[in-house]
């Protein structure tokens, strides 16, 4: 008899990018899909693909820009950050050229500064947001 592999139930990795498109503006994408509501572009690291592979892909599938990426922010991990699953998110900050364009999960796209964000905000992205803002004014990265 052969022996069954275990199995184990995961969190899934993601990825979120905060580009930036000038010194005070950033890209938020509203989403075609539940949840609704206004988001970081991002979505779902693809098996065998970096994290950093991940967020230049998504971030030309919903925005249509070129990024290139600045550095990770930070990591999120709270289990009920998403209600669909348990997912971890990686931030990346990112500079985006070109024109942005709404594509693939996003129905709409804008530029938005800290204080004309729009509501709804998905997912934990309003926290991220907020801590995001903080650290530009203070360079204090979140714990």
């Amino acid at each position: 008899m052969t022996e069954q592999p275990q199995t184990y139930r995961n969190p899934v990795p993601t990825v979120d990018i905060i580009i930036e498109m000038s010194e005070d503006k950033i890209i938020l994408i509203e989403r075609k899909n539940l949840p609704s509501g206004w988001a970081i572009p991002g979505g779902f690291v693809d098996y065998g693909e970096t994290l950093e592979a991940a967020a230049i892909r998504e971030a030309k599938e919903e925005t249509s820009l070129d990024v290139e990426l600045i550095g990770q922010f930070h990591t999120y991990s709270d289990p009920k950050r998403d209600n669909r699953l348990h997912t971890i998110s990686t931030v990346f900050i990112a500079k985006g050229y070109g024109i942005p364009l709404a594509a693939d999960d996003a129905q709409n796209i804008a530029l938005y500064s800290e204080d004309s964000l729009p509501e709804p905000i998905a997912f934990d992205h309003g926290t991220i947001l907020k801590e995001y803002f903080h650290y530009k004014k203070t360079g204090s990265l979140p714990k």
